[in-house]
């Protein structure tokens, strides 16, 4: 009776597996707008507490639609933590005022015309709004009293030009007609109104020094993209006035920044040099000379995230290397470094101290878990939020890093999340999430939201692939650099590779593999379906590039293009620069193509799926469809059209890998009786 029972339950799990039905307990896409995370963290001065932001999905049938809360909470250890400020709010920039009484934050309230300043006493009441600007506030800093408080805007825009503008002339000059991020400073409760500082640039962060004397921030020629991802540099210029003390003369992406405690030293996260994909080397100004020094450059095979000062003379790091990430303590002249917390421990995602570095706090998640609050204190990494108790009922498919050799012999790893009722035969479907970039990674973490079907998937009988092919940080800059000057080269070949090693493992069915991602991803994925056909059953192009030419003519980052990407303009090279794009083989495709676009993206411009999609449709070999998103820029905000992302993503793998169709789904989507 019981090997009756048995062979009953396997077969009926063999089924369900093929049907697509999640037999045991796993994701469901409807728990994708379950999920909430922990987002920012900032501990008390004292240590004593620590604040945080947490974000609360939408429900896209039943809520307005938009993007995610933002809720402000309070955590004491223990398991204590308080609601402060949520439901239907969006908290953002939170910081303690210098004397722990209470926490400030950003936000649109009831009243406002833009986001603007807000306090709320630490032991709890009413917030209080104690700033406001016409154009908004984009970030602040307090001066060490609490008194006065420097913050980031622009200029408000003229009456005859909002005359003109309410009259209908609203016709855009392409990069003219610019306005400068600029920095004001305003006393709390004072009767005066904000003093703009005379400063030439753009400025982004923003950093009282720690004696009241100075402010510290990034400044860029201008406001362009370009401009502030390539070439700003960090700047100290006197509070009152703006007169410029030093200027740090920089080279390339720029990150984090602080001041040491003594207010001698600027630490901030750096570049190598102007071709550096992504900042991740640890550099210490000072701020008498100018000059500055990589105290963490060349032997740090990871990417620094951030830092914080211990104290004058002591950097708490925050890296990713690898799959995992650490942390470390090191002197500022680049001596005496500790680990504090290495690998194998959730993935730390940001940095927060209190005055002395007694205690940090972090977001961070693990394969078992979204981000969280952590804190580290007396030597021991404690998780102090659960914010979704809900996923204790979910069975979480088996998540492990996954080491190979590319065809050249190069050591590559990525992240595989195992089918959750892996067959004994193995001979599974696959997805491959290509992430973007191409200068990021992924890490052993959590990784599953409305683009990256990870658990949903796997709750499905897929295994989730996630390459951190060629050109992915957190290998040290060389390795981020490998893949410069050979878009869609050896970078795509990894992703290849990486198939068949885990086809040869035995685990997954190398005729049934569909490839997504976005941006870069996008960019891969188009490129499996096109000159790697013969790999892919399916693939999903979200934001991505199809043609290298007209990409660079339409995008807000040319020059970022052409300095840490193709190291050559378009001119320089027209052949190569067609011949590495999808279109140019798209007459090869034999592998179904979904393809998706915000309307509104600057950084990938919707026009590239056009392409693709028009020069497909015309050839018909294919099955090809395209769904855009209007109001949605280089990625999906809002919650409906993540909702609709993560159901077309699911339903075209299905469809073209487990069921084996060969014609294209229904165009609209079963939302079932959700509505």
């Amino acid at each position: 009776m019981k090997a009756r029972r048995f062979l009953l339950t396997a077969v009926l799990g063999i089924f369900c597996l093929q049907a697509g039905v999640v037999l045991a307990n796993g994701m469901d896409k409807d728990d994708l707008y379950r999920i909430q995370q922990v987002t920012q963290v900032a501990v008390s001065p004292d240590g004593e507490q620590v604040a945080y932001l947490r974000s609360v999905p939408r429900n896209p049938y039943q809520d307005e639609d938009g993007p995610a809360w933002s809720e402000l909470h309070i955590a004491t250890g223990e398991g204590k933590s308080r609601p402060f400020i949520t439901g239907k709010v969006n908290i953002s920039a939170i910081d303690w005022l210098p004397d722990g009484s209470g926490i400030s934050f950003l936000a649109r309230r009831e009243g406002d015309d833009q986001r603007s300043l807000y306090v709320i006493p630490a032991k709890g009441g009413e917030a209080r709004r104690v700033l406001t600007h016409p154009t908004g506030i984009r970030s602040y800093s307090w001066h060490p009293s609490g008194e006065r408080v420097a913050f980031l805007a622009t200029e408000p825009t003229s009456e005859e030009r909002r005359k003109l503008l309410d009259k209908g002339f609203n016709a855009r000059v392409i990069e003219e007609r610019l306005q400068d991020v600029e920095v004001w400073t305003a006393d709390i409760d004072g009767d005066g109104e904000p003093e703009k500082l005379d400063i030439e640039g753009s400025a982004s962060q923003l950093h009282w020094s720690p004696d009241g004397e100075h402010l510290a921030m990034m400044i860029a020629p201008t406001p362009l993209v370009d401009d502030d991802l390539m070439f700003r540099h960090p700047l100290v210029v006197e509070a009152d006035g703006g007169d410029v003390v030093t200027r740090f003369e920089t080279e390339g992406k720029l990150g984090s920044m602080a001041w040491s405690p003594d207010g001698e030293h600027l630490a901030w996260v750096g570049s190598m040099d102007i071709h550096d994909p992504r900042e991740g080397r640890l550099v210490v100004g000072d701020v008498d000379s100018g000059e500055f020094k990589n105290i963490k450059a060349d032997e740090y095979l990871g990417h620094i995230q951030t830092m914080a000062w211990e104290d004058d003379e002591h950097i708490i790091w925050l890296g990713h290397r690898g799959t995992q990430s650490e942390l470390g303590r090191i002197h500022r002249s680049g001596d005496n470094e500790e680990i504090l917390i290495g690998p194998e421990q959730p993935i730390l995602r940001s940095l927060s101290l209190s005055n002395g570095g007694g205690v940090l706090a972090f977001a961070a998640d693990s394969p078992e878990h979204p981000r969280e609050l952590h804190v580290h204190q007396d030597d021991s990494l404690e998780r102090w939020t659960d914010s979704n108790p809900w996923l204790a009922d979910r069975d979480l498919a088996p998540q492990e890093v996954v080491t190979h050799e590319a065809r050249d012999g190069l050591e590559l790893e990525g992240v595989l999340i195992r089918p959750l009722r892996e067959r004994r035969r193995g001979n599974h479907p696959m997805i491959m999430v290509i992430h973007g970039g191409p200068e990021a990674h992924i890490s052993n973490g959590w990784n599953t939201n409305y683009s990256n079907p990870g658990q949903v998937a796997a709750a499905r009988g897929y295994a989730v692939f996630y390459p951190n092919y060629r050109g992915s940080t957190a290998r040290g800059v060389e390795f981020s650099m490998l893949g410069q000057a050979d878009a869609a080269g050896a970078e795509f070949d990894d992703i290849v590779d990486a198939k068949e090693h885990l086809v040869e493992t035995g685990l997954v069915d190398g005729d049934k593999v569909g490839i997504t991602g976005g941006s870069y991803g996008g960019y891969a994925s188009a490129w499996g379906a096109t000159a790697q056909t013969e790999h892919f059953a399916a693939s999903v192009m979200f934001v991505g590039i199809s043609n290298n030419i007209s990409k660079f003519g339409t995008s807000d980052i040319p020059q970022e293009l052409m300095l840490v990407h193709a190291r050559k303009w378009p001119w320089d090279d027209w052949e190569f620069s067609l011949k590495r794009s999808p279109i140019y083989h798209a007459e090869q495709s034999r592998t179904p193509i979904l393809i998706m676009h915000g309307e509104a993206d600057t950084r990938v411009h919707v026009g590239q799926s056009m392409e693709l999609y028009r020069t497909l449709k015309v050839q018909d070999n294919v099955p090809v469809r395209m769904v855009t998103f209007p109001g949605e820029g280089h990625g999906n905000r809002n919650a409906t059209s993540q909702r609709e992302y993560v159901m077309r993503l699911m339903r075209w793998m299905d469809h073209f890998i487990r069921d084996g169709e060969e014609e294209l789904p229904p165009a609209d989507l079963d939302h079932g009786d959700r509505i």
